[in-house]
């Protein structure tokens, strides 16, 4: 089943704003991101990643100067299976992790949802984020 596992947020200033979040809520540190498409700080609670970027491009069509949840991302167990679900469902396709010499990190996919909303899906976790649980079989062996 898939799980949330990451959010991102537009950020004029990443360092100040983690620096905040470290403080007001005990969340840890847990990578630095610098990538063709934003740098920043990544910080976790333990189950989800939250990474704080001043990114580099216009993903959302909204401007540069755009600040606030710019996506969210979903841990999923197949990514070209869920791929196809989400393209039956009409999500549309944006982008996949080091498209156009990119490498930017722990996405595997990005798509638009409803109302041009945009989320990753991935496979493999963001850090600091709880992966997935053992399906049911594996869990009692």
């Amino acid at each position: 089943m898939p799980k949330l596992r990451h959010i991102a947020i537009a950020a004029e200033d990443p360092e100040a704003m983690a620096e905040f979040y470290k403080k007001a809520f005990d969340f840890k540190e847990v990578g630095r991101p610098n990538g063709y498409l934003a740098d920043g700080v990544f910080l976790s609670d333990g189950t989800l990643n939250m990474a704080i970027l001043k990114f580099k491009t216009d993903q959302l069509g909204k401007g540069m100067d755009y600040r606030g949840i710019h996506h969210f991302g979903v841990l999923v167990e197949d990514v070209e299976e869920f791929s196809k679900k989400l393209e039956s469902l009409g999500a549309t396709h944006y982008i996949d992790q080091g498209q156009g010499g990119h490498q930017a990190g722990y996405f595997e996919k990005k798509f638009f949802g409803p109302e041009h909303i945009l989320f990753d899906i991935a496979e493999h976790g963001w850090a600091g984020a709880e992966p997935l649980p053992a399906p049911v079989k594996e869990a009692a062996e």
